[in-house]
């Protein structure tokens, strides 16, 4: 069992809240589900979709062929009619639309009638299409009625049970009158979790023991902001809207400094805004946690699209040289857990770590049985209280063996802690002293730089363990690389890597990947970039070229069937160089 459901209209028509009602459904369920958003940076108009996938077996990515349209209006079916399954079904209102569809596909359901008939309101429009996707689907409405209440619990009693009113009307209207529906829906049991990449960083932010986030609302990197402003009051997090991004990341910098975790976010616009501080936090090893969340540019770009444009941006950016770490999560898991190791290795080593994501894993939601608190590390590096006060000529930058000075706290005790921007002496006033200066760079630098690289973990290897084909990518490629790997090993031997730790670029100690690379016939690197950045920085770091890219850069994410397709022509050209290269070839 495996169905896509597609809603699309214009902004404004409550897509995103019929996206959801059903994510929460099929979740609690049990089903396993993926869902994205298309949508523009208009507050009305335009088009804009959401998509659902949801299965018996994971999934991870979205398809190119949609099951149940659901069109809130014409350019709904304009655009998305040709998706259309081979028992593919498009619903719409004929009395909304103005137009009437005779093709045996087409549903009419009359959205607004039985909307103000059974709800007394047409706002329940959403509602009562939400109700009908599960009457064609030949499911039961109790989850749907429970999800209703939860969702509308601080609202009237009426508009509660009008609530229901439509949505059963809806699931009624399309069990009835759906003739071609033959859809079957696997019984399952165990509710899963639902969440996006955007809410996995804010939760992994609060489990870490954050108590100072900051930013300027950037899309696509709200959410985080968003998700750790609502529980703030509840573990004690000050969540401070800066009137820009230079002033959020200098309050992040500032509340590190005064003792606590702290993080900032945006998205690439506001993060070149940050630069200057990111320098600053280098230069005084204050720990910081950045989140940079891509979306296409140069400038504005696409504000609400996705794409993988500042990975050598996030490397290379700010002045001077200094050690930062760069993670890329490929999944809202990987997002939690990484989360949490960005503020553990800030804090370890007093120095600012990036987590690169974007819109399309921004946004994206997943189902997780659950997340293993277990692994989450809270060790507080800072020297404070009895211990601050017992320690004797307390110096913030003294040179040590490992390149770590001690992080005291400000007013902790009777030791001044003084830092300053200037390259200073290790007791932080400012110098000019050329020995000192050579000195600091080594210890900031070169001590620091080995013992990171230690902490990251080489790529992930899935698939055959010894491929002819290997297809390589980070960040959020990870799902749709997984489910072309699972399609194409069924004929050939291919495997990906997918790297998540992206600088320092892992080593081949603990995983020789490299000798994967050499000894597969057909390499390729996948990314939503136009230049393959990743691509240029593995051979910058190991010298490594891949023998083929493909790269997606009109700011919509891969689905499955597209990178299946480049795939393809990729194995089809070396089967004419080597025949023999595997029975079966595609």
């Amino acid at each position: 069992m495996d169905y896509s459901i597609k809603i699309g209209g214009e902004a404004g028509q409550g897509i995103q809240t019929i996206g959801n009602t059903l994510a929460r459904v099929f979740s609690r369920k049990g089903y396993h589900l993926f869902t994205h958003q298309d949508y523009e940076s208009r507050i009305r108009g335009g088009h804009n979709f959401f998509q659902l996938r949801f299965s018996d077996s994971p999934v991870m990515v979205s398809g190119d062929s949609i099951d149940i349209l659901v069109a809130l209006d014409k350019e709904s079916i304009l655009l998305h009619e040709k998706e259309l399954s081979g028992y593919g079904i498009a619903i719409y209102d004929s009395s909304a639309l103005k137009q009437t569809y005779d093709k045996p596909y087409f549903l009419d359901v009359p959205f607004r009638d039985l909307a103000m008939e059974h709800g007394g309101n047409k706002i329940m429009v959403n509602t009562v299409a939400t109700g009908a996707v599960l009457g064609m689907l030949g499911m039961e409405t109790n989850i749907l009625i429970e999800t209703i209440k939860n969702t509308l619990k601080k609202k009237d009693g009426e508009i509660i049970k009008g609530n229901i009113n439509a949505a059963m009307a809806g699931h009624d209207f399309a069990a009835r009158h759906c003739q071609r529906c033959s859809f079957s829906t696997a019984s399952q049991s165990k509710p899963k979790m639902l969440i996006t990449g955007n809410d996995a960083i804010g939760l992994g932010t609060v489990a870490s023991g954050c108590k100072f986030y900051s930013a300027y609302p950037m899309t696509p990197s709200t959410g985080i902001m968003l998700y750790v402003a609502a529980r703030a009051k509840e573990y004690g997090i000050i969540v401070e809207q800066a009137e820009d991004e230079i002033a959020a990341i200098n309050m992040a910098i500032g509340a590190s400094f005064a003792g606590v975790r702290a993080m900032t976010g945006s998205s690439g616009g506001g993060f070149a805004l940050m630069v200057e501080g990111l320098s600053l936090a280098a230069m005084t090893e204050t720990p910081i946690v950045i989140a940079l969340v891509q979306r296409p540019g140069p400038a504005t770009g696409l504000p609400t699209k996705t794409e993988q444009g500042d990975l050598l941006f996030a490397l290379y950016t700010a002045h001077g040289e200094f050690p930062r770490v760069i993670f890329a999560p490929g999944t809202p898991e990987k997002a939690f857990y990484l989360t949490n190791k960005a503020f553990d290795i800030a804090e370890k080593y007093q120095i600012p770590v990036l987590i690169l994501t974007d819109q399309y894993l921004a946004d994206s939601q997943w189902t997780f049985d659950e997340f293993d608190l277990k692994k989450i590390k809270y060790t507080d590096y800072r020297i404070r209280g009895d211990v601050f006060k017992d320690v004797s000529g307390y110096k913030r930058h003294p040179f040590t063996d490992n390149g770590v000075s001690p992080l005291g706290v400000p007013g902790d005790s009777k030791h001044l802690i003084v830092t300053d921007s200037d390259e200073h002496d290790e007791e932080g006033h400012i110098t000019e002293d050329a020995e000192i200066r050579k000195r600091m760079v080594d210890k900031r630098l070169f001590k620091k730089l080995p013992l990171i690289r230690q902490e990251i973990d080489p790529p992930l290897l899935y698939g055959n363990s010894h491929p002819e084909i290997v297809i390589a990518g980070w960040g959020s490629t990870y799902g749709v690389m997984k489910e072309a790997v699972d399609r194409i090993s069924k004929k050939e031997g291919i495997a990906m890597l997918h790297f998540s730790e992206i600088y320092p670029f892992p080593g081949t100690e603990k995983f020789d990947y490299l000798n994967l690379l050499n000894n597969a016939k057909l390499t390729i690197c996948i990314e939503n970039n136009a230049t393959g950045q990743f691509a240029r920085l593995i051979r910058g770091e190991t010298g490594y070229e891949f023998k083929a890219t493909i790269n997606k850069y009109d700011g919509r994410p891969f689905t499955l069937e597209y990178l299946l397709g480049k795939i393809d022509v990729y194995i089809r050209r070396l089967q004419r160089r080597d025949p023999d290269m595997v029975s079966g070839m595609r």
